[in-house]
């Protein structure tokens, strides 16, 4: 479709009490994206902060849901039904349990392993191909009895100093990977951001 628009969705949970926990990993991100190309979230409908940009060149779409997590599926599909909205064109960022902290990954698809947003957006789109950015924000550590913070308490945490240090230093790739998907597509954009050296991701 030609001109079609593009949508980044961040993900997260709505109030100050969440700023800065590992579950809004997606907000902070596309806040801070918003921030790089000099605009902001700052209009609201459907359930949902969002600002229209020319970027690239592109038609887009930033939007950070408000229903809670496990409702951002409401949301998104308002937007992708009204802008008509190809799901080629849809990137989700969200945190992520599966990777190590600091660990950024693309994917043009998957289930929704555990994460609740990506759940009701599969609902929501009827489909689970659509392109996700992973923010590693790794699982609580155990002890040997199998023991730790419940994985629902670990990511509704604040990061630790080391971790919000090591997300922001995360930003720039992140960017990368956004951009990329804008102007290339999601194959372009894993083959560039996932096949980055060890060196320069958190293992």
């Amino acid at each position: 479709m030609a001109d079609s628009y593009h949508l980044i969705v961040g993900l997260g949970n709505p109030g100050t009490q969440y700023e800065l926990t590992r579950h809004n990993a997606g907000f902070l991100a596309v806040d801070d994206y918003a921030d790089q190309q000099n605009c902001s979230l700052d209009k609201e409908k459907w359930n949902g902060q969002y600002t229209s940009e020319r970027i690239n060149g592109q038609r887009v779409i930033l939007l950070k849901p408000q229903t809670f997590m496990n409702k951002s599926g409401e949301s998104v599909i308002r937007y992708v039904d009204f802008y008509q909205i190809p799901l080629e064109n849809i990137l989700i960022i969200s945190d992520d349990l599966d990777l190590s902290q600091g660990k950024i990954k693309v994917t043009a698809k998957g289930g929704a392993g555990g994460h609740n947003g990506i759940r009701s957006l599969i609902q929501h789109l009827g489909t689970s191909t659509f392109a996700r950015l992973k923010i590693g924000i790794g699982r609580p550590e155990r002890d040997e009895q199998g023991r730790g913070v419940p994985v629902d308490r670990y990511v509704l945490h604040t990061f630790t100093d080391k971790e919000l240090a090591l997300f922001n230093d995360r930003l720039r790739l992140i960017h990368e990977a956004i951009d990329l998907f804008l102007e290339q597509g999601v194959d372009k954009c894993m083959n560039r951001i996932n096949g980055r050296k060890q060196q320069e991701q958190q293992e």
